[in-house]
């Protein structure tokens, strides 16, 4: 809910959104990341993936989600590290990226692989510090903001730059390949 702020000198009140955003967090290598909740469709098992041949290593392979193909990236990999360990708690965030080609906007749900899912936290706007210059272990354009949680940042990532399905496609070769073939809106028969 929004608070209305009465500017000085008898201007005009102005509507000020107060209410804190909602995140999904989640582990990956030893550091803490979230996504905006919105942006989740749901958290599955790891498991029953079929690797693709000839992909760069951030691309773990597709899974098979109610009959639809969902490419799952690794985002350890992704951000330019070695690929990810398996361990028991690891899973696969369903997640709803946008894309925006040639005054276009598509939907696709793609699979982010984590360490462990751990909660889903209220981080308001006040909260959440603008992306540092330098100093991040990743691109500063995958970063949406450093959230405040008790003391400690949480990395706030703008998923539609770290999923870009363009930016994949460029980066695996398959320039000609359309976005919807490499986002899974195709049907497994």
């Amino acid at each position: 809910m929004g608070q209305l702020v009465h500017a000085q000198g008898g201007g005009a009140a102005v509507k000020v959104d107060e209410a804190p955003s909602q995140y999904l967090t989640f582990a990956l290598g030893g550091e803490m990341f979230a996504v905006g909740i919105l942006n989740v469709k749901e958290i599955i098992e790891y498991g029953n993936l079929t690797e693709i041949p000839m992909m760069p290593t951030f691309i773990r392979g597709v899974i098979n989600l109610r009959g639809s193909v969902v490419p799952v990236i690794d985002l350890s990999a992704r951000f330019g590290g070695k690929p990810a360990e398996l361990g028991r708690r690891t899973c696969i965030v369903i997640v709803e990226v946008t894309d925006e080609l040639e005054d276009q906007i598509s939907r696709h749900d793609i699979g982010i692989m984590v360490d462990a899912v751990s909660e889903v936290l209220d981080i308001p706007n006040s909260e959440i510090e603008p992306p540092p210059a330098f100093g991040a272990r990743i691109r500063a354009d995958f970063i949406f903001g450093m959230g405040k949680v008790n003391g400690k940042f949480v990395i706030i990532l703008n998923i539609n730059k770290v999923l870009s399905v363009e930016e994949i496609a460029m980066l695996t070769g398959t320039e000609n390949v359309s976005p919807e073939s490499l986002a899974g809106t195709g049907n497994i028969q």
